[in-house]
């Protein structure tokens, strides 16, 4: 029986990297791709699953030979995890018009040159699954968030959009949204995260959302996500009052 394999983006740390070892781990052929090469090295020569392909993402060039090459491994690709990301709480205080262009060219278009890269393989194949990884920050607005939220946004209605558009091929769009995950990119946060999980946890949430489930949108932790999706649906006075008390934010008059 031929092993299965996916590929994941931003594998080298966080999310990425314990989905890629929970795979191995249940005998996939794992590709990580990220653009710290020396990160990959060092997983991949720990686990003879997983072998490294180093990219980056804002390349479309790069990401189309990197899928080239995976292809020519390992032939077959039944999933691929798109989750680069990056995010500075420090110049998201303020409209950084270069920052927010560099965080929509890494988490938007990152991601959009990746499913460029597979879209032909996964249409004439007409089977797999692409996977988008957004936020609970893309739900709706939050304070200090000029770049990032609205990045995660734009993802989530680029996920409903290809869902339409792939499912005509019988390939499944998947939409990941976790809640607070300790990762080297939530360190950087300067405010305490309910319901903080660790990589694991997401990664066994992910796991079981792609291999025993059928839904669009995976996101947990529930206890947090739930919620946020009941505000989410609220009127905007009642949204803005609510979130500007939990967040501490005062509006001046």
């Amino acid at each position: 029986m031929n092993k299965k394999t996916i590929w994941i983006t931003g594998g080298s740390t966080g999310i990425g990297k314990a989905l890629a070892l929970k795979f191995a781990d249940k005998g996939w052929n794992v590709a990580i791709s990220a653009r710290r090469e020396h990160l990959l090295k060092e997983i991949s020569d720990k686990n003879e699953n997983i072998s490294a392909f180093p990219l980056d993402v804002t390349n479309q060039n790069n990401c189309k030979e990197v899928f080239n090459q995976i292809q020519n491994k390992f032939e077959n690709i039944d999933i691929c995890f798109f989750s680069t990301g990056t995010w500075n709480p420090k110049k998201e205080k303020d409209i950084d018009v270069e920052q927010i262009e560099n965080v929509f060219k890494v988490n938007f278009f990152g991601t959009l040159n990746s499913i460029k890269a597979v879209e032909n393989y996964f249409k004439n194949k007409k089977s797999g699954t692409i996977t988008i990884v957004s936020s609970i920050a893309g739900y709706r607005g939050l304070p200090n968030s000029t770049g990032y939220g609205p990045s995660k946004s734009a993802l989530n209605n680029l996920a409903e959009s290809l869902y339409f558009d792939f499912g005509k091929s019988n390939v499944r769009v998947c939409l990941v949204s976790p809640g607070f995950i300790k990762t080297p990119m939530t360190d950087k946060n300067d405010f305490k995260m309910p319901f903080l999980k660790t990589p694991e946890y997401a990664a066994e949430k992910i796991y079981e959302g792609l291999i025993n489930k059928n839904s669009f949108e995976i996101h947990f932790p529930k206890s947090l996500t739930l919620i946020l999706k009941i505000l989410s649906f609220l009127p905007n006075k009642i949204y803005f009052g609510l979130i500007g008390k939990l967040t501490k934010y005062q509006k001046k008059n």
